[in-house]
């Protein structure tokens, strides 16, 4: 008869090895994928990465990148606080399109530049209050609430603008999207600023808290003393705000306002990036750094297209590819299975 040893003296089993840490970091995946991009950049376009300083400003194809991406940038980020309450925005572009024609229309009536811009951002936080109003009050589907401004907010700001691109002459508003403060570029600036406040209220306030519990689950967020509706209106005043700013940047730089092209298709860039950056529409959670990476990733695919030199009928077919791409590599069994292979080769 066969005795087996006491369990003390048997031989410990090996324990499967944990999986490599970097792997969990959220932003890891965004980051490599806006790397690999700037490689292809880089090999493309030599001195890709070159900075220079000319008269006092900062120039080079990053910095081109961070300033063309500066107003998707403030925009995704006020969507990425949508998404984390389990909404979303399509009539970004729209509040983009009204902000700018207001603010036209109010310069030529000879508001001071400063009461403009407050005037400008007060119809921005009204467009928000509108949709939050139709989401949290009257209990209709996000998607199909700001539907509503988006298709109707455009003819509102070409009835502002009487079917015609107006024109105006503003050093102010110049020097916001298009001077600099030190060496860098105004709207960068701008952009870094906009992502700080999102951040502090985010991370820094009960605010952030109360969004992504109210993203995972509104009734228990509820029945905790959350009020709920109050949350969901206040991220749509935060996303019309952001939408509101980036109508300012964009409607300064071209000196006009042209209702029928400001923010075209914006809220789809703004959406994407908030998912590169790998936040899920199902909400709960908002993802600041990572929103950015995505900007930075769309936008540094739309220089690497143009650098290329392709047809132009290829651009938007290699943008859809590699945004794929970008999303495989950042999909759950992806990622398993690479850092599995990764894992493997080190041990």
């Amino acid at each position: 008869m066969r005795l087996d040893p006491p369990a003390a003296l048997q031989a410990p089993t090996r324990r499967p090895a944990a999986a490599p840490k970097f792997s969990e970091w959220r932003a890891f995946w965004p980051l490599l994928a806006l790397a690999l991009i700037l490689l292809v950049d880089a090999f493309i376009s030599p001195g890709f990465f070159t900075i220079r300083l000319v008269e006092g400003r900062l120039y080079g194809s990053l910095i081109d990148i961070l300033y063309r991406g500066a107003p998707t940038a403030v925009v995704a980020l006020g969507m990425a606080v949508v998404i984390g309450a389990r909404g979303i925005d399509l009539s970004v572009g729209a509040v983009i399109a009204i902000a700018g024609a207001v603010m036209t229309e109010l310069i030529h009536a000879g508001m001071s530049a400063p009461a403009v811009l407050l005037a400008t951002l007060l119809v921005s936080l009204i467009c928000g209050l509108w949709n939050g109003a139709l989401v949290a009050l009257l209990d209709i589907q996000p998607i199909i609430a700001t539907l509503i401004l988006m298709v109707a907010g455009r003819g509102v700001a070409q009835m502002i603008d009487a079917g015609t691109i107006v024109t105006f002459r503003s050093d102010f508003f110049s020097a916001i999207s298009t001077g600099r403060l030190g060496p860098a570029p105004s709207r960068i600036v701008v952009a870094a600023a906009v992502y700080a406040l999102t951040w502090a209220a985010m991370r820094r306030t009960a605010l952030g808290l109360f969004v992504e519990s109210v993203g995972a689950n509104a009734e228990a967020s509820r029945l905790t003393g959350i009020d709920a509706k109050f949350v969901t209106i206040s991220t749509y005043l935060i996303s019309g705000v952001a939408a509101g700013i980036a109508g300012v940047l964009i409607t300064s730089d071209i000196r006009g306002s042209d209702a029928n092209n400001a923010g075209l298709w914006m809220e789809l860039d703004a959406i994407l990036a908030v998912v590169l950056g790998g936040a899920s529409l199902n909400g709960g959670r908002v993802y600041i750094f990572n929103t950015l990476i995505g900007v930075l990733i769309i936008q540094s695919l739309t220089t690497s297209i143009l650098v290329s030199g392709l047809p132009p009928e290829y651009n938007l077919i290699v943008k859809a590819i590699v945004v794929f791409l970008c999303l495989l590599l950042q999909a759950r069994p992806v990622r398993q299975a690479v850092s599995g292979m990764i894992w493997a080769k080190r041990t």
